[in-house]
């Protein structure tokens, strides 16, 4: 099994004119609120028997993306990074990833864009020409908490970039917590799974004070089974943002048991396969 959805963060670096990293994160996050570290996550992956992981970028700055590449060159056990790049000034993009796609674990890009106060960000002249220069040099662009803003967006850059592959995190966040607002989400995240460049990753569905289980997920699970098929579903954790809901294991416990009613070949698409194809990952795994 890959993880396709990790994070690490460090409060204690990457200060920049007294500036800290990662100010989406502050006390009212809990046990979240404080570092992360390479080593705690590799005996977290190895204690649930994960192969490794995909890195993912929790902070729109280039220090972020150099950290994790730095941890790659460190830690086999991860196979892929997930950086950011400067999507809205195509020249400063194209020069970022002449600097990051020289190393050939560096397999995709994100930007927060739930936390952009630009409704249009995804939809931006600027940011279509650079994610253009992220599709030729075939990596994979995340979308982050797309729903309620951007959900609709994501499905116009799917269509408007066919060569680009887009990795949809957390199933675009579907509001489980608000019934009301699932008709909204359901219609995009259908329409996203007709777009054959498209893939979805089942992570970062805890929902507070719901009980994180599998009963409580198997409707949404079963609508991105329909939506897009196990070959285009890969599993990720959202460690350590997951342990707001529920320890490593347990979130592991709950997506295997969903899977667990897939043919080997379907849970072998979802557990790994996706996440290799769309990310080319190469890197070998023991």
């Amino acid at each position: 099994m890959i993880d396709g959805h990790l994070h690490l963060w460090s409060l204690d670096t990457f200060v920049t004119g007294g500036v800290r990293p990662y100010s989406w994160l502050g006390p009212q996050h809990g046990e979240l609120f404080r570092s992360f570290g390479e080593d705690e996550a590799g005996e977290v992956l190895a204690a649930a028997g994960m192969r490794g992981a995909v890195l993912v970028q929790a902070d729109d700055t280039l220090a972020d993306t150099e950290s994790m590449l730095a941890v790659a060159g460190r830690q086999p056990w991860v196979l892929g990074v997930v950086g950011w790049i400067r999507l809205d000034s195509p020249r400063e993009a194209a020069d970022q990833l002449d600097r990051f796609a020289a190393n050939p674990v560096f397999r995709g890009v994100r930007h927060l864009v739930h936390d952009d106060p630009r409704d249009d960000f995804l939809d931006l002249a600027a940011v279509r020409e650079s994610l253009g220069l992220v599709a030729g040099r075939g990596l994979a662009f995340d979308v982050p908490d797309a729903f309620p803003r951007h959900l609709g967006a994501t499905v116009r850059l799917a269509r408007g970039l066919p060569g680009l592959t887009v990795v949809l995190d957390h199933l675009g966040k579907p509001p489980l917590a608000d019934p009301s607002s699932m008709e909204s989400w359901r219609d995009h995240f259908l329409a996203l799974g007709r777009v054959d460049n498209v893939v979805a990753k089942l992570s970062g569905l805890h929902v507070p004070g719901s009980e994180f289980s599998a009963d409580f997920l198997r409707p949404v699970f079963d609508l991105a089974l329909d939506a897009f098929g196990p070959e285009r579903l890969m599993l990720g954790s959202d460690w350590p943002v997951s342990t707001l809901g529920a320890p490593y294991g347990r979130t592991l416990d709950v997506l295997l048991e969903l899977v667990a009613p897939l043919s080997p070949s379907e849970q072998d698409a979802v557990l790994e396969g996706t996440a290799r194809r769309a990310y080319g990952l190469s890197r070998s795994v023991g």
